[in-house]
């Protein structure tokens, strides 16, 4: 009662002032969250065109993805090439940022730029230079050439998340766990690992999220047995308008949002961590 007795007494100005930035905020989010308010209805739509006012409510696109032979296998691609390729980028990204938070390490101005660069490049550019390079060494077409491509996406995603964990990461204890006898590789994964895991889980989780999510390298070094469910998106915007894209897009805004909030969750770990630290 007191918390709201202090709002009630604050200067109209301010009211004002709070009211105005609220309205702000409310704009930002519609804008943002308007192409999904499109989405998400039409994919209910019993017709098969992509238009408003709907004729119908219909769960047919979404048994047609789920029941599809295409859109099953398109999944599995899908996870398959996100699990292993996920896997390989969290052990390189965090060995590279447990490398660079060392503060003897030699370039690490230099090389910071160049392990997250695969971000800031255009990703046609990146997805050109993959096919040159692994069309020499016949990776074109092949499982292995996209889980290689994917986790060289995924890579600075843990990088940056691990590194930003390991900026406020006490080296005295691994100092102190060694001095009492313990390996390097003990005091890694007694004392480092479980310090810095919600980093490496939540920068785990971009990875996967950027894996599952590609279109543009998959076109370029995917063959026909490599397709994804973006690519299949993309085979059926330009082939066919089909409204199961729509119930796939959904169904990925669920997604999206449930990888949302396990980041959001391990993001508290980690401040639990760090206040623990302290």
């Amino acid at each position: 009662m007191a918390i709201l007795n202090r709002i009630d007494n604050r200067p109209l100005s301010s009211k004002l002032s709070l009211a105005w930035a609220n309205w702000q905020t409310g704009l930002v989010l519609f804008f943002l969250i308007a192409p999904l308010l499109a989405i998400i209805p039409l994919s209910f739509n019993s017709s098969a065109y992509f238009s408003y006012p709907m004729t119908g409510f219909s769960l047919r696109w979404y048994e047609k993805a789920l029941f599809s032979p295409a859109w099953q296998q398109a999944l599995i691609n899908s996870v398959g090439i996100g699990v292993v390729s996920t896997l390989i980028a969290t052990v390189m990204g965090t060995l590279a940022a447990l490398g660079l938070s060392r503060p003897n390490f030699p370039f690490r101005s230099l090389i910071m730029p160049l392990l997250i660069s695969p971000m800031i490049i255009p990703v046609v550019v990146v997805a050109v230079g993959f096919y040159l390079v692994f069309a020499p060494l016949g990776l074109n077409d092949t499982y292995t050439g996209v889980v290689l491509s994917h986790a060289a996406l995924g890579t600075p995603f843990v990088v940056i998340t691990v590194n930003a964990s390991l900026l406020s990461f006490d080296h005295n204890l691994v100092r102190a766990a060694t001095s009492l006898g313990a390996t390097p590789w003990t005091a890694f994964r007694r004392v480092t690992l479980p310090l810095i895991s919600p980093a490496v889980t939540a920068g785990a989780i971009f990875a996967f999220a950027t894996s599952f999510d590609e279109v543009i390298v998959i076109l370029f070094i995917g063959g026909p047995d490599q397709n994804t469910i973006p690519r299949e998106m993309w085979s059926g915007m330009r082939d066919s308008i089909d409204p199961t894209i729509l119930a796939v897009a959904s169904m990925l805004t669920v997604f999206a949002i449930a990888l949302f909030g396990a980041i959001h969750w391990l993001r508290g770990r980690t401040a639990g961590h760090g206040n623990s630290i302290t």
